[in-house]
């Protein structure tokens, strides 16, 4: 993914609540090519909000995380695939069998719809825990970077075509994975914004350099008073 422009490295969120306020905030972005659809705005919009995004000629990150039996899974994967979306995700921690299963049908539900088939993406650690709520909550006695390089290793193995995880853990992705294998990094928060409830960050640049093929970054975008602004301000500090 070398040579790609800094917009179209950045993945906006539509973390609204409905379609109205989507599109408008789609409207407010011109320059924004690519945009994330997550769980809230799909449960209450359906492919509305997708729609939209294609008239636009927008990229379309369906980040709707599914985790589930290997055939219920697959189900999903088969079904969103038709969409025509540019990313889709399924959690790592499905295990290999709903990995596998998952890319087999999606690549399927695409060729059924005559569309190109998503590429998947396996959440690995989100990045909203912390170390000590890995080990102490979930019981995962792991590293967080050591289990995120696991997992990324493994599904890839799987035929998946990257993951997500924090910046910080890119670069023993990058160590374990192959050059090919896409890597996507929320927790990217620019010098002049808040960290928000994103517990392992970096910024832009940092994320970058460390290896990121696409940045999720959303409140300092979408919540500035001048989103179109603010998404300016994060391409030039990734060109300089």
């Amino acid at each position: 993914m070398t040579g790609l422009e800094p917009r179209d490295r950045i993945i906006v969120p539509l973390d609204v609540p409905d379609a109205e306020a989507a599109i408008a905030l789609i409207d407010r972005l011109p320059e924004a090519r690519f945009f994330k659809v997550g769980l809230e705005l799909f449960v209450a919009t359906g492919a509305t909000v997708l729609e939209a995004l294609k008239q636009r000629n927008k990229k379309i990150f369906l980040d709707l995380k599914f985790h589930d039996i290997p055939n219920t899974m697959a189900g999903a994967c088969r079904s969103a695939a038709r969409y025509g979306v540019d990313l889709l995700t399924i959690h790592a921690t499905a295990g290999k069998p709903a990995l596998e299963a998952a890319q087999a049908a999606a690549i399927a539900g695409a060729e059924a719809a005559g569309v190109q088939s998503p590429t998947l993406l396996a959440v690995t650690v989100l990045t909203s825990l912390s170390q000590q709520q890995l080990n102490d909550e979930l019981h995962i006695p792991e590293a967080v970077p050591n289990y995120v390089q696991h997992l990324a290793r493994q599904a890839e193995a799987c035929g998946i075509g990257g993951c997500v995880c924090s910046p910080q853990e890119l670069i023993v992705v990058s160590t374990a994975c192959s050059d090919a294998f896409i890597r996507v990094t929320p927790g990217v928060r620019p010098t002049w914004a808040a960290a928000g409830d994103q517990q392992r960050v970096m910024t832009p640049q940092q994320a970058i350099a460390a290896g990121a093929t696409y940045l999720v970054i959303g409140r300092p975008i979408t919540a500035a008073d001048d989103p179109a602004a603010a998404f300016q301000r994060v391409c030039e500090e990734l060109s300089a």
